[in-house]
Protein backbone atom coordinates (compact mmCIF):
# COMPACT_ATOMS: atom_id res chain seq x y z
CA UNK A 1 0.00 0.00 0.00
CA UNK A 2 3.02 2.28 -1.05
CA UNK A 3 0.47 4.76 -3.06
CA UNK A 4 -0.79 5.95 0.97
CA UNK A 5 3.02 6.61 1.89
CA UNK A 6 2.52 10.22 0.34
CA UNK A 7 0.23 11.12 3.22
CA UNK A 8 1.02 11.29 6.77
CA UNK A 9 -0.37 9.25 9.66
CA UNK A 10 -2.50 11.97 10.93
CA UNK A 11 -3.85 12.73 7.86
CA UNK A 12 -4.96 8.92 7.19
CA UNK A 13 -6.14 8.44 10.60
CA UNK A 14 -8.71 11.66 10.29
CA UNK A 15 -10.15 10.19 6.97
CA UNK A 16 -10.12 7.41 8.35
CA UNK A 17 -12.45 8.94 10.59
CA UNK A 18 -14.41 10.77 8.47
CA UNK A 19 -15.26 7.42 6.59
CA UNK A 20 -15.93 5.32 9.68
CA UNK A 21 -18.60 7.68 11.19
CA UNK A 22 -20.06 7.21 7.52
CA UNK A 23 -20.65 3.70 7.59
CA UNK A 24 -21.68 3.46 11.47
CA UNK A 25 -24.41 5.73 10.07
CA UNK A 26 -25.61 4.22 7.29
CA UNK A 27 -25.95 1.14 9.73
CA UNK A 28 -27.86 2.92 11.93
CA UNK A 29 -30.61 4.11 9.23
CA UNK A 30 -31.27 0.25 8.96
CA UNK A 31 -34.45 -1.17 10.45
CA UNK A 32 -32.39 -4.04 11.70
CA UNK A 33 -29.02 -3.11 12.04
CA UNK A 34 -28.09 -6.19 13.71
CA UNK A 35 -29.09 -8.27 10.37
CA UNK A 36 -27.37 -5.84 8.26
CA UNK A 37 -24.02 -6.08 9.91
CA UNK A 38 -23.20 -9.47 8.51
CA UNK A 39 -23.62 -8.45 5.28
CA UNK A 40 -21.65 -5.07 5.38
CA UNK A 41 -18.90 -6.81 6.94
CA UNK A 42 -18.92 -9.74 4.66
CA UNK A 43 -18.62 -7.31 1.92
CA UNK A 44 -15.38 -5.47 3.96
CA UNK A 45 -13.96 -9.08 3.80
CA UNK A 46 -14.54 -9.28 0.51
CA UNK A 47 -12.34 -5.83 -0.29
CA UNK A 48 -10.11 -6.90 2.70
CA UNK A 49 -8.84 -9.95 1.04
CA UNK A 50 -8.79 -8.09 -2.84
CA UNK A 51 -6.44 -5.25 -1.03
CA UNK A 52 -4.47 -7.78 -0.03
CA UNK A 53 -3.86 -9.62 -2.88
CA UNK A 54 -3.44 -6.46 -4.52
CA UNK A 55 -0.71 -4.99 -2.12
CA UNK A 56 0.58 -7.94 -0.18
CA UNK A 57 3.34 -5.81 1.47
CA UNK A 58 5.37 -8.20 3.80
CA UNK A 59 2.71 -11.44 2.49
CA UNK A 60 0.34 -12.62 4.39
CA UNK A 61 1.02 -12.92 8.10
CA UNK A 62 2.65 -15.96 10.17
CA UNK A 63 3.94 -17.08 13.56
CA UNK A 64 2.61 -13.93 15.69
CA UNK A 65 1.55 -11.21 13.88
CA UNK A 66 -0.91 -13.75 12.32
CA UNK A 67 -2.01 -15.05 16.23
CA UNK A 68 -2.46 -10.98 16.82
CA UNK A 69 -4.22 -10.62 13.86
CA UNK A 70 -6.52 -13.12 14.60
CA UNK A 71 -6.74 -11.69 18.19
CA UNK A 72 -7.45 -8.67 16.35
CA UNK A 73 -10.57 -10.61 14.69
CA UNK A 74 -11.94 -11.62 17.90
CA UNK A 75 -12.13 -8.19 19.15
CA UNK A 76 -13.93 -6.89 15.58
CA UNK A 77 -16.70 -9.66 16.11
CA UNK A 78 -17.14 -8.23 19.46
CA UNK A 79 -16.75 -4.52 18.06
CA UNK A 80 -19.56 -5.46 15.39
CA UNK A 81 -22.39 -7.36 17.13
CA UNK A 82 -22.41 -4.68 20.08
CA UNK A 83 -22.35 -1.95 17.58
CA UNK A 84 -25.44 -3.16 15.90
CA UNK A 85 -26.89 -3.80 18.93
CA UNK A 86 -26.46 -0.66 20.50
CA UNK A 87 -27.71 1.22 17.48
CA UNK A 88 -30.42 -0.39 17.50
CA UNK A 89 -31.26 0.53 20.84
CA UNK A 90 -29.71 4.36 21.23
CA UNK A 91 -29.50 7.54 19.15
CA UNK A 92 -26.35 7.69 16.72
CA UNK A 93 -24.93 10.27 18.01
CA UNK A 94 -24.21 9.02 21.40
CA UNK A 95 -23.78 5.25 20.84
CA UNK A 96 -20.91 6.54 18.80
CA UNK A 97 -19.07 8.66 21.42
CA UNK A 98 -19.15 6.02 24.29
CA UNK A 99 -17.67 3.52 22.16
CA UNK A 100 -15.19 5.75 20.43
CA UNK A 101 -14.02 7.96 24.30
CA UNK A 102 -14.30 4.43 26.38
CA UNK A 103 -11.96 2.60 23.67
CA UNK A 104 -9.80 5.89 24.71
CA UNK A 105 -9.59 5.35 28.45
CA UNK A 106 -8.60 1.43 27.93
CA UNK A 107 -5.93 2.04 25.64
CA UNK A 108 -4.62 5.50 25.97
CA UNK A 109 -2.71 3.99 29.38
CA UNK A 110 -2.34 0.76 28.04
CA UNK A 111 -0.06 1.87 25.14
CA UNK A 112 1.86 4.08 27.53
CA UNK A 113 2.32 1.33 30.27
CA UNK A 114 2.29 -1.61 27.83
CA UNK A 115 3.98 -0.56 24.89
CA UNK A 116 6.35 2.25 26.18
CA UNK A 117 5.11 4.62 24.15
CA UNK A 118 6.24 8.46 24.83
CA UNK A 119 3.91 10.83 26.32
CA UNK A 120 4.41 14.26 26.26
CA UNK A 121 2.66 17.04 28.30
CA UNK A 122 0.89 18.16 25.34
CA UNK A 123 -0.30 14.61 24.52
CA UNK A 124 -1.07 13.94 27.82
CA UNK A 125 -3.52 17.16 27.98
CA UNK A 126 -4.91 16.03 24.55
CA UNK A 127 -5.97 12.89 25.76
CA UNK A 128 -7.25 14.52 28.83
CA UNK A 129 -9.74 16.96 26.60
CA UNK A 130 -11.06 13.75 24.00
CA UNK A 131 -11.98 12.17 27.42
CA UNK A 132 -13.66 15.15 29.14
CA UNK A 133 -15.28 16.19 25.31
CA UNK A 134 -16.20 12.32 24.98
CA UNK A 135 -17.83 12.51 28.16
CA UNK A 136 -20.21 15.25 27.89
CA UNK A 137 -21.32 14.05 24.91
CA UNK A 138 -22.56 10.70 26.42
CA UNK A 139 -23.78 12.63 29.31
CA UNK A 140 -26.01 14.24 27.29
CA UNK A 141 -27.11 11.63 25.20
CA UNK A 142 -27.98 9.13 28.62
CA UNK A 143 -30.01 12.08 29.08
CA UNK A 144 -31.89 11.69 26.59
CA UNK A 145 -32.92 7.90 27.34
CA UNK A 146 -31.07 4.76 25.25
CA UNK A 147 -29.48 3.59 28.88
CA UNK A 148 -29.72 -0.49 27.69
CA UNK A 149 -27.91 0.91 24.13
CA UNK A 150 -25.33 2.92 26.35
CA UNK A 151 -24.36 -0.28 28.10
CA UNK A 152 -23.79 -1.88 24.71
CA UNK A 153 -21.47 0.90 23.41
CA UNK A 154 -19.20 0.30 26.38
CA UNK A 155 -19.04 -2.94 25.40
CA UNK A 156 -17.85 -2.13 22.03
CA UNK A 157 -15.51 0.58 23.31
CA UNK A 158 -13.76 -2.73 24.50
CA UNK A 159 -13.46 -4.56 21.64
CA UNK A 160 -12.43 -1.33 20.33
CA UNK A 161 -9.99 -0.93 22.24
CA UNK A 162 -8.83 -5.05 21.77
CA UNK A 163 -8.16 -4.79 18.42
CA UNK A 164 -6.22 -1.37 18.50
CA UNK A 165 -3.26 -2.80 20.66
CA UNK A 166 -3.77 -6.41 18.39
CA UNK A 167 -3.51 -4.62 15.18
CA UNK A 168 -0.53 -2.44 16.65
CA UNK A 169 1.47 -5.75 17.84
CA UNK A 170 1.00 -7.39 14.75
CA UNK A 171 2.11 -4.64 12.43
CA UNK A 172 5.31 -3.83 14.75
CA UNK A 173 5.80 -7.72 13.66
CA UNK A 174 6.45 -6.98 10.67
CA UNK A 175 3.00 -7.07 9.15
CA UNK A 176 1.48 -5.59 6.30
CA UNK A 177 -2.03 -3.55 7.16
CA UNK A 178 -4.30 -5.10 4.10
CA UNK A 179 -3.51 -8.94 4.78
CA UNK A 180 -3.74 -8.24 8.35
CA UNK A 181 -7.08 -6.55 8.06
CA UNK A 182 -7.96 -9.63 6.04
CA UNK A 183 -7.12 -12.09 8.39
CA UNK A 184 -8.86 -10.24 11.16
CA UNK A 185 -12.22 -9.95 9.23
CA UNK A 186 -12.76 -13.85 8.19
CA UNK A 187 -12.38 -14.26 12.19
CA UNK A 188 -15.07 -11.86 12.73
CA UNK A 189 -17.03 -12.18 10.26
CA UNK A 190 -18.25 -16.06 11.54
CA UNK A 191 -18.57 -14.76 14.92
CA UNK A 192 -20.74 -11.65 13.65
CA UNK A 193 -22.94 -14.46 11.71
CA UNK A 194 -23.57 -16.82 14.14
CA UNK A 195 -24.82 -14.16 16.88
CA UNK A 196 -27.02 -12.98 14.07
CA UNK A 197 -28.50 -16.61 13.74
CA UNK A 198 -29.00 -17.52 17.81
CA UNK A 199 -30.58 -13.67 18.04
CA UNK A 200 -32.90 -14.81 15.19
CA UNK A 201 -32.22 -11.67 13.54
CA UNK A 202 -33.21 -11.51 10.39
CA UNK A 203 -34.33 -8.27 7.39
CA UNK A 204 -35.15 -8.63 3.76
CA UNK A 205 -32.86 -8.77 1.45
CA UNK A 206 -34.13 -6.24 -1.69
CA UNK A 207 -31.56 -4.91 -4.52
CA UNK A 208 -31.97 -1.34 -2.72
CA UNK A 209 -31.35 -2.75 0.59
CA UNK A 210 -28.16 -5.06 -0.78
CA UNK A 211 -27.00 -1.94 -2.56
CA UNK A 212 -26.88 0.03 0.75
CA UNK A 213 -25.43 -2.66 2.83
CA UNK A 214 -22.33 -3.06 -0.05
CA UNK A 215 -21.91 0.70 -0.16
CA UNK A 216 -21.67 0.48 3.70
CA UNK A 217 -19.02 -2.63 3.50
CA UNK A 218 -16.99 -0.80 1.02
CA UNK A 219 -16.61 2.55 2.80
CA UNK A 220 -15.65 0.26 5.99
CA UNK A 221 -13.05 -1.35 4.54
CA UNK A 222 -11.58 1.70 3.11
CA UNK A 223 -11.92 3.40 6.97
CA UNK A 224 -9.95 0.43 8.69
CA UNK A 225 -7.49 -0.08 6.19
CA UNK A 226 -6.99 3.71 6.11
CA UNK A 227 -6.60 3.38 10.05
CA UNK A 228 -4.25 0.49 9.94
CA UNK A 229 -1.80 2.52 7.78
CA UNK A 230 -1.91 5.48 9.97
CA UNK A 231 -1.79 3.51 12.84
CA UNK A 232 1.48 2.10 11.61
CA UNK A 233 2.73 5.70 11.21
CA UNK A 234 1.60 6.98 14.60
CA UNK A 235 1.50 4.37 17.39
CA UNK A 236 -1.89 2.93 19.06
CA UNK A 237 -2.49 5.66 21.65
CA UNK A 238 -1.96 8.35 19.10
CA UNK A 239 -4.02 6.42 16.47
CA UNK A 240 -7.07 6.34 18.67
CA UNK A 241 -7.03 9.71 19.70
CA UNK A 242 -7.02 10.81 15.98
CA UNK A 243 -8.89 8.42 15.40
CA UNK A 244 -11.93 10.07 17.76
CA UNK A 245 -12.19 13.11 15.49
CA UNK A 246 -14.85 10.55 14.03
CA UNK A 247 -16.80 11.50 17.26
CA UNK A 248 -16.99 15.30 15.55
CA UNK A 249 -17.89 13.96 12.13
CA UNK A 250 -20.44 11.70 13.60
CA UNK A 251 -22.27 14.75 15.19
CA UNK A 252 -22.53 16.79 11.85
CA UNK A 253 -24.25 14.12 10.59
CA UNK A 254 -26.45 13.16 13.27
CA UNK A 255 -27.76 16.51 12.45
CA UNK A 256 -28.07 15.59 8.74
CA UNK A 257 -30.30 12.04 10.21
CA UNK A 258 -32.58 14.26 12.02
CA UNK A 259 -31.06 14.31 15.47
CA UNK A 260 -30.81 17.49 17.51
CA UNK A 261 -27.95 16.89 20.06
CA UNK A 262 -27.99 19.29 23.37
CA UNK A 263 -25.18 21.98 23.74
CA UNK A 264 -23.37 19.64 26.15
CA UNK A 265 -22.94 17.50 23.17
CA UNK A 266 -21.53 19.94 20.63
CA UNK A 267 -19.43 21.40 23.68
CA UNK A 268 -18.16 18.06 24.05
CA UNK A 269 -17.31 17.22 20.03
CA UNK A 270 -15.45 20.72 20.21
CA UNK A 271 -13.45 19.72 22.93
CA UNK A 272 -12.39 16.32 20.84
CA UNK A 273 -11.44 18.42 17.96
CA UNK A 274 -8.85 20.58 20.19
CA UNK A 275 -7.51 17.35 22.44
CA UNK A 276 -7.18 15.24 19.05
CA UNK A 277 -5.12 18.49 17.83
CA UNK A 278 -3.15 18.40 20.62
CA UNK A 279 -1.76 14.56 20.43
CA UNK A 280 -0.99 14.86 16.85
CA UNK A 281 0.78 18.47 17.42
CA UNK A 282 5.17 17.69 17.71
Amino acid sequence: MSELGALSGPALLVTSALLHASWNAMLKRERAPEAAVTWVLLVALLVATGAALRFPGAGLPTGRVAGWAAGAGLCEGLYFVALAAALARAPYGAVYAVARGGALLLVWPAAALLLHEPVTASSAAGAALVCTGVFLVAWAGHAEGGGAGLALAALCAAGIAGYHLCYDRALAGGGAPAPIFAIALGVAWPLAWLATRLRGGTAPLTPRSAARWTLAGVVCAGSFLLFLAGLAATGAGAALTLRNTSVVFAQAIALLMGERPPRRQLAGAALVVLGASLVAWR
